[in-house]
C-alpha cells in the first residue's frame, strides 16, 4: 500500500468514527454557554473539575452581575476566588481568570470582541502565553469562543482513539491534534461536534475502568 492510500484509508477511519458517534448520539450542543465571554470562563473553570461543578461557579457569577468582561474585570483574583468555589483550585482559577483577563486588556486595550476576531495564530500564541492557560484551555477558547477551527485534544480522545488502533498509546498533544488537523476539512462546526461526541462516547462508553465495549457505537471498529 503506497503513502498516499494508507493516508486515504486513515481519513477515512476518522470519518466513520464521526459518523458512528453522531449516529448514534446526535447532535450535543456545545458548548454549553450563552456568549464567548461565559465560553471562555468555563474553560478555565473546567480544568480539573468536572462540569456540574464548573455550572455551579458560573451561576455564582451570573447572579453577582460579573458574567461579562467588563465587570469580571474590574474584580482582583480575591474577589473572583469568592464566586467560583464550586469549582475547585478556586484561588488557583481566579488567579489564572486575572491573568487572560490581563491579557486582553493588555493586547486589545480591554476590547473582547477585538481578540474574538483575532487571527488565530496570534490569539493562541497569546493564551499560550497567558500563565495557567495550556493547550486544551487555549483550543477550547478558540474554538468554541473564537469559532476558529483548531480541533480540541483531551484525555478522553487519546482514550478512545489509542483503544481503537487510530493512534499510538504514547501520542502526545501536539501530534494528536496535528491529526485531526490533516484528516478532517478545517471545519470549526466539525471540530465542535466531533470533539463533542468524542467526549460524550468517552463518558457513556468508554470509560477508564471498565469500559462498556459491547454496547458501544464503536465497538469492533478498527479491531
Amino acid at each position: 500500500m503506497s503513502r498516499g492510500q494508507a493516508r486515504k484509508l486513515k481519513i477515512g477511519k476518522f470519518h466513520e468514527v464521526y459518523s458512528l458517534l453522531y449516529e448514534h448520539f446526535g447532535p450535543q450542543g456545545w458548548w454549553p454557554s450563552e456568549t464567548p465571554f461565559e465560553t471562555m470562563v468555563g474553560a478555565v473553570l473546567a480544568q480539573n473539575t468536572n462540569w456540574q461543578n464548573v455550572t455551579k461557579a458560573i451561576k455564582n457569577l451570573k447572579e453577582a452581575g460579573l458574567m461579562t468582561y467588563e465587570t469580571l474585570s474590574l474584580c482582583s483574583a480575591e474577589e473572583i476566588a469568592v464566586y467560583i468555589k464550586p469549582a475547585g483550585y478556586y484561588n488557583l482559577k481566579a488567579r489564572r481568570l486575572r491573568n487572560l483577563l490581563n491579557m486582553i486588556a493588555e493586547h486589545y486595550d480591554g476590547q473582547l470582541d477585538c481578540f474574538l476576531q483575532e487571527k488565530l495564530a496570534v490569539a493562541r500564541e497569546r493564551l499560550l502565553d497567558v500563565k495557567g492557560i495550556g493547550p486544551e484551555t487555549a483550543d477550547s477558547i478558540l474554538l468554541y469562543s473564537c469559532d476558529h477551527p483548531i480541533f480540541v485534544v483531551d484525555m478522553y480522545t487519546h482514550r478512545v482513539f489509542s483503544r481503537h488502533n487510530l493512534v499510538d498509546e504514547e501520542t502526545d498533544y501536539h501530534a494528536m491534534q496535528a491529526l485531526f488537523m490533516d484528516h478532517l476539512s478545517p471545519d470549526p462546526v466539525l471540530f465542535n461536534e466531533f470533539h463533542a461526541l468524542v467526549v460524550r462516547v468517552a463518558a457513556t462508553f468508554c470509560k477508564k475502568t471498565n469500559p462498556q465495549c459491547e454496547t458501544c457505537p464503536l465497538r469492533g471498529f478498527n479491531q
